[in-house]
């Protein structure tokens, strides 16, 4: 395995955290609380004067400063439209992406929210119509720095880092390398049946995790994963249980999405084959942050034979089913 020695948050003690928020002229009651983030590190931190807010630092080498600044500029797009999101906050004249001791980080208000409840009709509906008014608005022009959902960053170079950098076990290599050729081949199956899609800008990572629930009705955070993708991918992870059960919730998310962008039914042909293109993914961004401790304390099952064992099955099961007909709507 090659991991460094020194991970990329090594750094980032409690007082460089406060002192950063000092640096854009926000000043701690000493309250900071660690929020669920393993790529970045996100802060709850508690205000002398105020409500708290939540500190957002991104992970060294991963994105641009472009990139962050278009993932602000996006968001912020949304909520000037109305649209239930979080924008960065502009702090201390500076704009809303700030570097201290080399982190960079951005500062949002504090959202609280509660898990939203999948299984009822109404849920799902309103859901549907929050991502469509996110995609009428992600359609309107594409983003320059940010990069596109596709078969090559998503499958194929994740497939080559794994196999390059010896993760998996060593008597499994060769089945996991045939498994995940057939499954590759498989996605690129339904993308021809799709055929030439429409790609506009997405949240990208649009599963319960990130959507927090109010009386008020929904809102997602973490739009760190937004890029250029089919629309179906900020609809598929919302999807659960039997086939049976993906059709009615598909149907009820559609039923709200159309009242505000138009949903293209080839689309559907590419659920499973993005299905398939986020378990190869996924595992290679364990895998590439298997130095920062956070990872092995979380995700401890990683890199044992029963993973890998688990994850060639997974994939033979996916082959399968990319040649099963689309989920349609009823």
């Amino acid at each position: 395995m090659n991991t460094s020695s020194i991970h990329p948050f090594s750094g980032l003690t409690p007082d460089v955290v406060l002192a950063a928020l000092e640096s854009v002229g926000l000043y701690s009651d000493g309250r900071l609380l660690a929020l669920n983030s393993y790529e970045n590190r996100v802060y709850q931190i508690g205000m002398e004067q105020g409500p708290p807010v939540v500190a957002k630092f991104y992970r060294p080498g991963r994105w641009s400063d472009a990139a962050i600044l278009e993932e602000h500029a996006f968001i912020q797009e949304l909520a000037d439209r109305e649209i239930p999101a979080v924008p960065a906050l502009p702090l201390g004249g500076k704009g809303t992406l700030h570097c201290v001791d080399g982190y960079r980080f951005a500062v949002f208000p504090r959202h609280g929210g509660r898990a939203p409840e999948l299984d009822d009709a109404a849920t799902l509906e309103w859901l549907g119509r929050f991502i469509g008014r996110i995609h009428a608005v992600g359609m309107l022009q594409p983003f320059q720095s940010r990069p596109v959902l596709d078969i090559a960053s998503f499958g194929e170079e994740p497939r080559d880092y794994l196999l390059a950098h010896g993760f998996i076990s060593a008597d499994l290599v060769e089945a996991y390398r045939s498994v995940v050729a057939q499954a590759l081949d498989g996605v690129r199956r339904c993308y021809d049946r799709a055929g030439d899609v429409r790609y506009l800008r997405l949240h990208g990572d649009c599963h319960c995790g990130n959507v927090l629930w109010t009386d008020a009705g929904p809102h997602f955070v973490d739009f760190d994963d937004s890029r250029m993708g089919p629309a179906i991918q900020d609809l598929w992870m919302l999807l659960s249980g039997e086939r049976t059960d993906m059709v009615r919730q598909l149907s009820d998310l559609l039923a709200g999405y159309e009242d505000f962008c138009e949903f293209d039914a080839r689309e559907l042909h590419l659920v499973e084959a993005l299905r398939t293109l986020r378990l190869v993914h996924y595992s290679a961004w364990l895998a590439r942050r298997w130095d920062d401790p956070a990872f092995p304390a979380a995700f401890p099952w990683f890199n044992t034979q029963r993973y890998w064992q688990d994850r060639i099955l997974e994939l033979r099961e996916q082959v399968a089913q990319m040649d099963e007909p689309p989920l349609w709507p009823a």
